[in-house]
């Protein structure tokens, strides 16, 4: 049995779990706290992308894993400790200090768009998903959830980013596309990775040296 948080546990590998092939492979399990990003699609320059692409699909394959398989996170998790917690730490670092640099139209520092993401994270909290963290940035989302299916996790993604972008092409007097299609997930593994990310997410704003209300955080007492 997982350890439980509140009503919410963490990753049990005995239990059973689901991998959804998108353009990313996405771990999901019924009932797990989950950390999630999403970005603006004008976020992280190509250039760049496409370069921590390589620099990630090098050290897979150096490692003995085919970056291209369809199962190359499980390949991954069987490597020997630390070595996927090693990949996890550089290349999740790495990407998220790409966001942090603030690239792009960064309209989500406006308040009244923050607070419409915001709003829309909460609504359905206690019915469809449990949310106990989340913070607004100027082009990215953070956020800790859990869901009561495999399935919902990236069907409720999806339904946020979908309302989210709509009202806010609305409110741009804008369209196409807002959001980058894939987010990145990551079923968190211990209390301890846990408590970790709440701090992460609270102390974003700071670590990005944003200044007071451009961002927007959010924190559950459990």
């Amino acid at each position: 049995m997982s350890t439980t948080l509140w009503s919410i546990q963490v990753f049990d590998p005995k239990a059973d779990f689901a991998v959804v092939e998108r353009k990313l492979p996405h771990w999901a399990q019924a009932g797990t706290i989950c950390f999630i990003t999403w970005r603006t699609h004008d976020s992280i320059p190509r250039s760049v992308v496409n370069r921590w692409h390589a620099d990630r699909d090098d050290w897979l394959r150096r490692h003995g894993v085919d970056p291209n398989a369809a199962d190359w996170k499980a390949q991954l998790m069987r490597l020997d400790r630390p070595m996927p917690s090693d990949f996890v730490r550089v290349f999740s670092d790495r990407w998220h200090n790409h966001l942090d640099a603030c690239h792009g139209a960064c309209v989500l520092r406006r308040p009244e768009l923050a607070q419409l993401v915001g709003e829309s994270l909460k609504k359905f909290d206690g019915e469809r998903y449990e949310l106990t963290d989340f913070v607004v940035m100027p082009n990215h989302v953070h956020l800790l959830a859990a869901f009561a299916s495999e399935e919902g996790m990236l069907d409720q993604c999806e339904s946020w980013k979908h309302y989210q972008a709509v009202q806010i092409n609305r409110q741009l007097r804008s369209s196409g596309r807002f959001w980058q299609q894939d987010g990145f997930d990551h079923l968190v593994r211990s209390v301890e990775e846990f408590e970790s990310l709440r701090r992460y997410i609270a102390a974003n704003p700071a670590k990005a040296r944003l200044r007071s209300g451009e961002s927007l955080h959010y924190s559950k007492t459990l």
